[in-house]
């Protein structure tokens, strides 16, 4: 999160431009000033490059909240998504594993695991992340439906009004929607044996989305057939029950982070805060959550 001391704008937009070539290097004091809260991700992979055109105060202490998300990089948590469904389908994971740890030469014959193509996936949020979510899952030959707030008029694939029916009319759940009071642990046991012993959930969006209690414990009865999490109830804790089970694949809340996202981050910051300087309007504006 960004903020900005310029005494000749109200503080309530931010935007950027290219600034002319030929501008005369600005020693620090020059430099306008950028009060950075968090610091967000991207100023940590960028902070040389910010601090080259913006003077960065850096209040790491700050109490104000910084836990703001904006997607902008759906096609990368789009891509995560997938990557997550995958590995846990054909166990990539548990056999990369299975390789390393010398069992190859002993056992011989590893498990059996599951295709992708032909399988019924249900998306839950049609936001962007869920849009590009189903674009890769239909090159993949799957069986999509769908359910979020409002029926999409531009899609042919089935609508269901809650992921309740959602989940009785497919195997594989995608988590894309926002969090709030209505979605807050939507995913519970209920939805999880409506998807079956083989059922697997993918959850790009947010952990408390998840009962994550719930999914433990149907994770060790083998009520489920697996999970691909990005995210989790309590980040950085994860549930230790999870860390010994082949068929859960986890990351560390990185599916934005790729080094062409964070750049075209840095550049709609960077030119964001280029046109607020020089009294110009917003070149991106700040839009909500997926839905």
């Amino acid at each position: 999160m960004f903020s900005t001391n310029y005494p000749s704008r109200n503080l309530s937009a931010l935007n950027m431009e290219k600034q002319d070539s030929s501008q005369k290097e600005k020693t620090a004091d020059d430099l306008p000033n950028v009060l950075v809260l968090g610091p967000p991700s991207v100023f940590k992979a960028y902070e040389r490059r910010f601090s080259d055109k913006f003077h960065c105060l850096k209040p790491w202490e700050s109490p104000i909240p910084l836990h703001q998300f904006l997607s902008t990089h759906a096609e990368d948590v789009a891509d995560m998504a997938v990557g997550l469904l995958i590995d846990v389908l054909r166990r990539v994971s548990a056999a990369n594993s299975f390789v390393k740890a010398g069992l190859w030469h002993q056992k011989k014959n590893y498990p059996l695991a599951h295709k992708l193509g032909g399988k019924r996936v249900g998306v839950v949020g049609m936001g962007n992340i869920g849009l590009e979510v189903t674009k890769r899952l239909k090159a993949l030959g799957c069986i999509i439906s769908y359910t979020s707030r409002t029926k999409k008029p531009d899609l042919t694939f089935p609508f269901f009004p809650n992921v309740v029916q959602l989940s009785t009319n497919c195997e594989i759940l995608i988590i894309c929607c926002a969090l709030n009071d209505q979605t807050h642990h939507m995913i519970d046991k209920n939805i999880m044996l409506n998807l079956g012993k083989q059922g697997v959930i993918v959850n790009v969006a947010r952990g408390a989305i998840v009962n994550e209690k719930e999914l433990v414990e149907c994770l060790v009865k083998g009520e489920i057939g697996g999970v691909g999490l990005d995210v989790f109830e309590n980040e950085p804790g994860v549930p230790h029950e999870l860390l010994k089970l082949d068929n859960v694949v986890m990351t560390p809340h990185h599916a934005v982070m790729t080094e062409e996202s964070f750049m075209g981050l840095f550049e709609v910051v960077v030119r964001n805060l280029d046109a607020f300087f020089a009294n110009k309007p917003l070149r991106f504006q700040v839009c909500s959550g997926d839905d």
